[in-house]
């Protein structure tokens, strides 16, 4: 009786975790555009699309400071993180340059979502750039990342200022930039 119990919960805890890998939706890849077609902002805002919180990392060794290294364990921990599984020079220098979060969420009815991040690097002055994201049916939280990394980070240097837009039918519904951002 005892034996039988525990293979029954073994088995509902393994059918309950593969359920949950399996709501895990992928995310979508990164489209960078040609041209950035610099949308106009609209006044009218959704107050269902909310920008919740947003993250930039830097992943640069040249730009990281030895002392701090020794002092912090925990930044010297997410140094690392972005960094792995790169094993040679060329592939840290592939997995070098911007990472960037936003977390939003959508209290609305389920939509199509189009998450651009338009952005300016050192190199390239006023020049804006831009990445897109497609999300069907969206409802709830969601994370957003986008990087600049390897041969972009290289040649036009780190992204100075930027702004992250949510899309929907072509209009603006969410917005939130950088101080910078003109």
């Amino acid at each position: 009786m005892a034996l039988t119990f525990r293979i029954t919960t073994g088995l509902a805890v393994i059918a309950a975790l593969l359920l949950i890998a399996g709501c895990a939706a992928p995310e979508p890849p990164q489209v960078k555009l040609e041209k950035a077609n610099v949308l106009p902002l609209s006044i009218n805002l959704n107050p269902d699309f909310v920008f919740r919180k947003k993250t930039q990392f830097l992943n640069d060794p040249t730009t990281f400071p030895k002392a701090v290294a020794l002092q912090s364990e925990a930044i010297d921990f997410e140094r690392r993180h972005y960094m792995w599984p790169a094993t040679t020079k060329l592939d840290q220098q592939a997995l070098t340059g911007n990472y960037l979060d936003f977390y939003w969420w959508n209290h609305g009815q389920s939509a199509e979502v189009t998450v651009r991040l338009e952005y300016r690097q050192a190199n390239l002055g006023n020049f804006v750039m831009a990445r897109e994201k497609s999300y069907t049916a969206v409802k709830g939280s969601v994370r957003t990342r986008f990087t600049i990394i390897g041969d972009d980070y290289l040649e036009n240097g780190p992204v100075t200022n930027w702004r992250c837009l949510l899309i929907v039918d072509g209009k603006i519904v969410g917005l939130t930039q950088s101080y910078l951002w003109r």
